[in-house]
């Protein structure tokens, strides 16, 4: 190994980054293919179907057949469309999904890019997903997408006014924007005990977040035909498709951070202490990300579509007014018993 940074020279940092790249982005995109498996066996299950099962072990293989069945399939470019940003769009979803993860902790440690504004980078790149939406529904020349381009713009900029409500709150716990900072201050009790209301609010905001039922609005089948991806065909729907699955996984590892105690183990007392410190932090991670994924499901199987007024009257008049006086109650409470932290960024 010596040697070989000896041999890369000045170009060594940028192989060690690019080598943490690859290391992130390679199991993203095998969690975003299995995620699709994972979610039709979990709602086969509720629904006492069986789910894949023929292509390959257990259907594990399913995943990557349909990924080859869309490769092979013919791009279509309606005559009426935008050419340059109609095939831009959905790269762009897919791309804002993935560099998401730089700023990530997985463990102790394990993180591409530990910059001290963190959460505000993650903000920033969640806000700007919208664009790709909207990109794809103006430029496909379609009332329908157009409409579902439309949608989506009106309902993140709905969720994340509360969810950034809701950050500030845990900020306000921690005294810190850097994400490793948030996950040890959550050694003692998660902040999900403390802040359970702004959990649980957090979690439906980031299903209207990422476009899930019961907020999948946008792509409404119902009245919009298929929403901003209505003219998308071949491996143009399939970036939107993994844009969306890879979202949900960025989500969830957000709510496991700010929420869930990151990669910390779950019961690191008496007994169990020995027992969790054999587990690596990326492993408690990831099976905290599939248990708030699960949920993601459970919600899509067994809640009715929200009709668009229901989801904006949540949206403002209720997780709004919620979540400003949750946070000028938990700024009151840490005041009061003088708890509030006294760090930095």
């Amino acid at each position: 190994m010596a040697d070989l940074i000896n041999l890369l020279g000045p170009l060594a940092p940028l192989a060690w980054i690019l080598l943490g790249i690859v290391a992130i982005v390679v199991p993203v995109l095998l969690g975003v293919a299995y995620l699709t498996y994972y979610e039709r066996k979990v709602m086969s299950a509720m629904q006492r179907r069986q789910g894949p099962a023929l292509v390959g072990p257990f259907g594990l293989l399913q995943p990557i057949a349909d990924g080859l069945k869309l490769l092979g399939k013919e791009w279509i470019i309606p005559s009426g469309a935008n050419p340059v940003v109609f095939l831009f769009a959905p790269f762009l979803t897919f791309f804002l999904s993935l560099v998401a993860w730089a700023v990530m902790p997985f463990g102790a440690g394990l993180v591409l890019a530990d910059i001290n504004v963190g959460i505000l980078y993650l903000y920033a790149i969640s806000s700007l997903g919208v664009y790709g939406l909207i990109m794809s529904g103006w430029a496909s020349n379609s009332r329908y997408a157009f409409l579902g381009g439309l949608r989506s713009a009106a309902q993140m900029v709905s969720y994340e006014v509360s969810m950034g409500l809701i950050m500030c709150t845990v900020l306000l716990c921690v005294g810190s924007f850097n994400l490793t900072k948030i996950v040890l201050a959550q050694q003692t009790v998660w902040f999900a005990l403390p802040l359970f209301p702004m959990f649980v609010t957090y979690f439906i905001s980031i299903l209207a977040e990422t476009n899930r039922h019961p907020f999948d609005l946008p792509e409404g089948e119902s009245e919009l035909v298929g929403g901003f991806f209505t003219e998308y065909s071949s491996m143009n729907f399939a970036c939107f498709m993994l844009g969306e699955y890879a979202n949900m996984i960025m989500m969830s590892s957000i709510a496991v951070t700010l929420f869930l105690g990151g990669w910390l183990p779950p019961f690191n007392f008496w007994i169990f202490a020995p027992i969790v410190q054999l587990v690596p932090g990326p492993i408690w991670f990831g099976l905290k990300i599939a248990l708030v994924l699960f949920f993601f499901i459970w919600a899509r199987a067994a809640l009715p579509r929200y009709r668009y007024d229901q989801l904006m009257r949540l949206g403002w008049k209720v997780f709004l007014p919620m979540c400003l006086v949750w946070l000028v109650l938990t700024a009151g409470v840490l005041e009061i018993f003088g708890w509030l932290p006294k760090t930095g960024m």
